[in-house]
């Protein structure tokens, strides 16, 4: 496994109920993640709490925003001051540095913006650095919002091919049902063929932060698939990592079930904000799902287009019945595929090299 990690901490792990940061548990965090950094571990963090914080912070002030947008945004740019500068000093009692990265969705749409992030992220990595990723609430709007710290966390994992990805939440785990019912246990290791998220959400074990369980059980699975280990674990217990390094009982383990390249990752950050779409007929839509041989998509294959779109755009890929089967990176643009549609002898519109797909066979 890489030793490079991306841990996620809740806002409920951070803050107290009154919004105030929770030094005890920052403190013994940040202990344990500098023994791992000791130990040659390179850590990114991504933490949620700034906008508890500036509501803990801001008091009566904030009755004088009507809007609650902006009042968020407030929140956020008064909390993130205090997040960083506890950070910066529980760090630098263990002799670390810490950046701070403010991202949003914006920063995964193209392939620039995305590399850029990834080359400052690494070059804070290798220089021994600890980068705390946040997402920029202030400027944030609701086509450029993450659905929480979960998902820009496993954009982040994929993104550093880190070889672990941790979140960590103020429960054990994920349950198998209703965690109140005695005979429920957590979950030690998911298994795709026994669990069904929808089946799991179902039995009330859906209690974990704004994203709640679906979003993060989606998330893990997803970022299992693209090589990285994943764990949910309570974020509370006080040698946490070191039992999960350790490879001890702790959270649930979503193990490795996939491996993709680098472009492939960039492609499964950016598969909700496409330009453009084409539909496939059903004879595509097999050949692109087959596991066992590796397909491009071909203009023979598609039967519409829709939206406008560029060279390198990035564009969704339907079935004949509008499902979503994945995304690519457009070879050309809008127009032309639209004169290519149905024809043979044609070079693809996608290249298996820069073809993600949801699902394959």
């Amino acid at each position: 496994m890489s030793k490079r990690i991306v841990i996620k901490i809740g806002s409920q792990v951070l803050c107290n109920q009154d919004g105030t940061l929770n030094l005890e548990v920052l403190s013994n965090l940040v202990e344990q993640l500098a023994e791992m950094c000791a130990g040659g571990w390179q850590v990114l963090l991504v933490s949620s709490g700034a906008v508890a914080a500036g509501n803990g912070l801001a008091g009566d002030r904030l009755q004088r925003i009507s809007n609650p947008v902006a009042r968020k945004q407030v929140m956020a740019a008064i909390g993130q001051v205090r997040l960083m500068e506890t950070y910066r000093k529980l760090f630098e009692q263990q002799g670390l540095l810490v950046a701070q990265v403010l991202a949003t969705k914006g920063d995964f749409q193209t392939r620039r913006h995305y590399l850029n992030m990834r080359g400052c992220i690494e070059a804070l990595l290798s220089a021994g650095i600890v980068p705390v990723v946040n997402e920029n609430d202030v400027v944030a709007v609701t086509e450029l919002m993450f659905t929480d710290n979960d998902e820009l966390a496993g954009l982040l994992a994929g993104m550093v091919k880190a070889g672990l990805l941790c979140f960590l939440t103020t429960v054990p785990g994920v349950y198998d049902g209703d965690p109140h019912d005695p005979a429920t246990q957590c979950i030690e290791c998911w298994d795709d063929a026994r669990y069904q998220i929808e089946d799991i959400v179902l039995r009330g074990t859906s209690a974990l932060g704004r994203g709640g369980m679906h979003n993060k059980l989606a998330i893990a699975r997803k970022t299992a698939k693209l090589g990285v280990e994943v764990v949910v674990a309570d974020g509370t217990d006080p040698q946490i990592m070191r039992r999960i390094l350790g490879k001890e009982k702790a959270g649930t383990r979503f193990p490795v079930t996939g491996e993709v390249s680098s472009a492939k990752r960039w492609l499964a950050s950016a598969d909700d904000h496409a330009t453009g779409s084409v539909t496939v007929n059903e004879g595509a839509e097999k050949a692109l799902l087959d596991s066992h041989h590796l397909a491009s998509l071909l203009p023979v294959g598609i039967i519409a287009v829709e939206g406008r779109f560029d060279h390198g755009d990035v564009i969704q890929i339907l079935n004949p019945s509008g499902n979503v089967l994945g995304c690519g990176r457009a070879r050309y643009d809008h127009e032309e595929a639209t004169r290519l549609v149905g024809q043979h002898g044609q070079k693809p519109l996608v290249h298996y090299d820069y073809l993600y797909l949801v699902h394959s066979s």
